[in-house]
């Protein structure tokens, strides 16, 4: 028998007992927690099993934290059977039990997060990586706020006559366009059924959703998210709305593809981090008192940013498919420039009111994971406000024609070892958070050296 305990995360019973109030229609739960790919691991429980997980938690393998993107073990994590793959206990988040839309029978969404049976944070969780750097910025009296961008493909579920994927076409009408269709609303028209049920899913997970593009390829869009005074809730609705979004996609007959670069003659699908910082007393410290004349504050910020960023790129194109994306002139920084108002360096400084000055961090792909994302980019700007670290010139007119090739890694073997040997990452991630990330990377990337591509046989099967 399970016996009640304090839950750690700080989640009542009486949170539950509300929602169960007033949701009698609801049958299960989807009971989520995040891998160090961001990818959902989890249940689905019945309606009369979700008091007990918020008053006792629920027994989960701690090898869950240890898998690969296939889902398969990566003992090197230290994850597997050096510990036995015995039970840590989840629970619940605070704040994170919502209806899911449109479900039959209706369902609801938990996230959880793991600990050890004592009760301490399960330090390979990617949730507490985040919430270190939170709560060591907070000790300095600064409270970060931002949003995610999230851009992403509607394919079509069938391939073209080559075996490559398209997009999909309109749900509305099935019309066909392989044109760069950008910023165009009539182009939205043909999806608008299918975005209805998204905005409809974000409305009922609480998720603020706004502004939806037409970005830069055909079958290429993009949705915003409101912009939130907790980067942990930020990052929550970064993975909850996506797999709004497949879930959507999917009723509807197409699929929804958040690979960093899945077509290859076009763009490739960014989440770009927009992050401000907050003193005790709500206001932004990055806004300055006059228009263009940066305070320090922004300035280390995005000093420091751009020191770590080339041993930090592992965390921002965790795949191999994530550097495809880095190509000259691709909406994808190519360097660790900054400049303002200006699309083709890695950190930006949006146009707008003083008052939402904000850095927009630009080089994560939006298949990396927002916790480790956001963890690192924090510690970033921790260290730069730390050592005063001067950014340097701002990049005026193109960035694409900065020169930077020592300073970032061009591949993702190279990214690998740098994270693996850096100081940095280390202690921004965490140890364990690290040595399982790093680990799982490694695995990933020997699983691709060793699987024979098409293009081998394109290139050498007749020629050498």
């Amino acid at each position: 028998m399970t016996t009640e305990a304090t839950c750690p995360s700080g989640a009542t019973p009486a949170e539950a007992e509300a929602f169960l109030a007033a949701h009698p229609e609801i049958e299960a739960f989807d009971i989520v927690l995040h891998d160090s790919n961001g990818i959902g691991r989890g249940k689905i429980i019945r309606r009369h099993e979700l008091l007990p997980i918020f008053k006792s938690g629920r027994h989960m393998p701690i090898s869950i934290l240890g898998l690969d993107i296939c889902g398969e073990d990566v003992h090197e994590t230290g994850l597997i059977w050096d510990q036995g793959d015995g039970d840590v206990r989840a629970w619940p988040i605070p704040g994170t039990l919502v209806p899911l839309h449109g479900t039959n029978p209706p369902r609801g969404e938990l996230f959880l997060s793991q600990y050890t049976l004592d009760g301490q944070p399960m330090t390979s969780d990617p949730r507490h990586a985040l919430q270190r750097q939170v709560d060591a910025m907070a000790a300095k009296g600064l409270h970060p706020a931002g949003a995610f961008e999230l851009e992403f493909f509607l394919l079509a579920n069938d391939r073209d006559a080559d075996g490559r994927v398209r997009p999909a076409a309109a749900v509305l009408d099935g019309r066909r366009s392989d044109k760069t269709e950008v910023y165009s609303v009539d182009h939205l028209h043909g999806m608008e059924p299918l975005f209805s049920e998204i905005y409809a899913g974000a409305a009922r997970a609480g998720i603020k959703a706004e502004t939806v593009i037409s970005e830069y390829a055909p079958g290429q869009y993009e949705l915003t998210l409101h912009y939130r005074t907790d980067v942990m809730q930020a990052a929550d609705d970064l993975v909850r709305l996506k797999r709004i979004v497949r879930l959507t996609a999917r009723r509807f007959g197409v699929t929804a593809c958040f690979m960093a670069k899945p077509i290859e003659k076009y763009a490739g699908s960014g989440m770009h981090f927009h992050v401000s910082l907050q003193d005790d007393q709500g206001r932004n410290v990055y806004a300055e008192a006059e228009e263009g004349k940066w305070n320090p504050a922004i300035l280390h910020s995005l000093g420091g940013m751009r020191a770590t960023m080339g041993e930090s790129m592992l965390v921002f194109a965790p795949h191999a498919n994530s550097w495809r994306r880095f190509a000259n002139q691709s909406y994808a920084p190519v360097s660790t420039n900054w400049g303002v108002n200006n699309r083709s360096v890695a950190l930006r400084i949006p146009a707008g009111a003083l008052a939402a000055r904000r850095i927009e961090h630009r080089p994560s792909g939006v298949d990396a994971n927002p916790y480790l994302v956001a963890a690192t980019i924090l510690a970033a700007i921790r260290h730069g406000l730390k050592h005063r670290i001067d950014p340097g010139p701002e990049t005026t007119g193109n960035g694409y024609e900065d020169d930077e090739a020592s300073t970032i890694p061009r591949d993702w073997r190279s990214a690998i070892e740098a994270a693996r040997n850096s100081a940095f990452l280390k202690e921004a991630l965490g140890e364990d958070m690290h040595r399982t990330f790093t680990a799982v990377k490694a695995a990933e990337y020997a699983r691709v050296a060793r699987t024979i591509a098409d293009v081998d046989y394109d290139l050498y099967l007749h020629n050498v």
